[in-house]
């Protein structure tokens, strides 16, 4: 098993993890502990290369510049060698020994990735910020919104993997969005996901911890970003409800702007209009498609335009001729725009932003 140990500035801790990890090494399981410092301001670095002398199982990756966890991590799994992978957190909040636990469903070949789980209830427990918890309960629910894994504990720090599915995944985030990622790219690949109960023992902020309410900011559009374009159908139109009530909520807004500062009418409504589209389309991509899943760039912004244009000769073509029929102005506009909204929505799932499905590599 290979336990990536990522490192900034955890000095006080780090000597103490290494060595409890290394208590997990017995005849039948041999241990690779890859620490990656990142740019630690502290001894860390020197524990570590201390450590690297006195233990063979050790090796030491270094970052020049600081980076973030989940940079440390994507470090750590390109050089990783055992048949499994986890993540160890050198500041003592996990135990390691909990590893032989999360190692059993993989060895007996029912899993490809283990959670070890702070909310599957342990005999006892430290207690600590109500809100912190609550934050991580939440983006795990919304994470499982999108991902339809029932996961408990999504933010968790003890993930093993195999190790040809960890390196099969491509990682983009520096940060703490690693686990939404994460999470969304293994549920994606179809992978047997378990959980098992563990101990944890958190920091105050005092004492070191580092997370905080930003992350959780950025946490919550990883799980948009990156679940989203593969979630079920019926969260794919919740998502676009929002999108397309924000677009229409901003061309209003500044089509109303724009007559303020006596821009004629016909250029405040043009503007307005293009505006929302923009705004729509970089939502699109920001939180519920794919980008460039079928074409490339210049070839899905014209797929868009296609679509707006379509859709807005058919809401103008409804409206007049409902108009014409004797039906109310506005429940004719009212009717158009419920068409508009399904048609935009599939015309955006299925042509611009279309994607065949992700399978889990042999």
């Amino acid at each position: 098993m290979s336990l990536i140990v990522p490192c900034y500035n955890e000095d006080a801790t780090l000597a103490q993890c290494v060595e409890r990890v290394l208590t997990l090494q017995s005849e039948t399981l041999k241990l690779e502990i890859i620490i990656v410092d990142d740019c630690s301001q502290d001894k860390s670095l020197e524990i570590a290369r201390k450590l690297e002398e006195q233990h063979p199982e050790i090796k030491i990756l270094h970052h020049e510049i600081n980076q973030g966890k989940g940079a440390a991590l994507r470090t750590g799994f390109e050089h990783a060698t055992g048949d499994f992978v986890g993540i160890q957190d050198a500041d003592l909040e996990y135990e390691p020994l909990e590893y032989r636990k999360l190692l059993v469903p993989l060895i007996e070949g029912e899993a490809d990735v283990v959670f070890g789980s702070r909310y599957l209830r342990p005999a006892s427990r430290k207690i600590l910020y109500f809100w912190h918890s609550w934050m991580n309960k939440t983006l795990t629910f919304i994470s499982n919104t999108m991902t339809n894994l029932d996961i408990s504990d999504m933010e968790t720090c003890y993930k093993l993997f195999r190790r040809e599915i960890i390196q099969s995944i491509e990682l983009k985030e520096d940060r703490f969005g690693f686990e939404p990622e994460v999470v969304a790219k293994i549920a994606q690949r179809h992978c047997r996901v378990w959980e098992t109960a563990i101990s944890y023992k958190p920091r105050s902020y005092e004492e070191g911890k580092k997370i905080g309410w930003k992350d959780g900011l950025r946490a919550l559009y990883c799980i948009l970003h990156y679940s989203a374009h593969t979630a079920q159908l019926p969260m794919q139109i919740l998502l676009y409800l929002f999108i397309g009530g924000f677009s229409a909520v901003s061309n209003i807004a500044i089509f109303s702007v724009l007559l303020a500062i006596d821009v004629k009418m016909t250029y405040a409504v043009v503007t307005a209009f293009v505006s929302a589209a923009i705004i729509n389309y970089l939502l699109c991509i920001a939180i519920l498609f794919r980008h460039k899943a079928r074409w490339n760039t210049w070839g899905e912004i014209f797929m868009y335009v296609f679509t707006v244009t379509v859709m807005g000769a058919f809401d103008l073509g409804i409206t007049m001729n409902m108009t014409w029929w004797g039906v109310s102005p506005v429940w004719s506009k009212t009717i158009a725009t419920a068409f508009g909204f399904v048609g935009n929505f599939l015309m955006r799932k299925y042509l611009v932003f279309f994607e065949r499905g992700i399978t889990i590599q042999d």
